[in-house]
């Protein structure tokens, strides 16, 4: 029996509340279970130097922890002067994963930002600042259309994300703190809409995983991801 009691292929309670920012022009605020990540969208009319003149947009993110998301506090990364390793991974990785599903020319030469802020950690924070990230863009997108700012249609699919793990030799799905803090092994999964693979982190921390065990986790993690964009597309509706 997992410690939350749950089924090996059974997701946290996961909400996706929109709207919850009232400057930006797309947020929502995220929870898989005890774990809660605040998103914001925001569009600015600049580009990074290096896109300038080449008539399409940018997406990016940035992330990161309030002091006290976990059981001890933490110090603000911008009180030591430099963003961690962990850090600049995880804001990487949440923008790969939002592009990949975007027509960047269609947005012209904007760039929209993607904060996603862990008010509150309990494991799998990178995989619901995706999922809820993808809710912020499209909102901002929405509001672009709104006001007759694209020249296309940029947002081509869903993307989310969930994790996946092998405990005490059972493959499991959405790991909470409890069970990716002793996990033999931990993995990422990053997927579109129509079922298809953006990104995958798999991670041996003990013993290593057969190809089997492999399929087995791709396959929790596929299931896992088309309940989240069933609950992406409830959501936007």
């Amino acid at each position: 029996m997992r410690p939350s009691r749950r089924q090996p292929d059974e997701l946290r309670a996961v909400s996706l509340e929109r709207g919850v920012v009232k400057y930006a022009e797309g947020s929502c605020f995220v929870k898989f279970g005890d774990t809660h990540v605040l998103a914001t969208a925001s569009l600015e009319d600049r580009l990074p130097p290096w896109l300038k003149g080449q008539a399409r947009g940018w997406v990016t993110a940035e992330y990161g922890m309030l002091p006290r998301a976990t059981s001890e506090r933490t110090r603000r990364e911008a009180s030591t002067g430099k963003q961690s390793g962990r850090t600049i991974e995880i804001q990487r990785l949440i923008g790969r994963s939002l592009r990949a599903v975007l027509d960047l020319p269609a947005l012209g030469e904007r760039q929209i930002t993607l904060d996603c802020d862990v008010i509150q950690a309990d494991g799998g924070t990178r995989t619901a600042a995706i999922t809820g990230a993808w809710v912020a863009l499209y909102d901002c997108v929405s509001w672009m259309k709104a006001r007759d700012m694209l020249k296309g249609e940029p947002l081509r699919d869903h993307v989310a994300a969930i994790s996946c793990g092998i405990c005490a030799g059972t493959c499991v799905l959405d790991l909470d703190y409890a069970e990716d803090s002793s996990a033999d092994t931990d993995a990422n999964f990053v997927m579109t809409g129509q079922g298809r693979l953006v990104e995958v982190q798999g991670t041996a921390e003990k013993i290593p995983f057969s190809e089997e065990q492999f399929l087995e986790l791709l396959a929790l993690a596929r299931k896992g991801l088309m309940k989240l964009v069933d609950l992406q597309k409830l959501a936007v509706m």
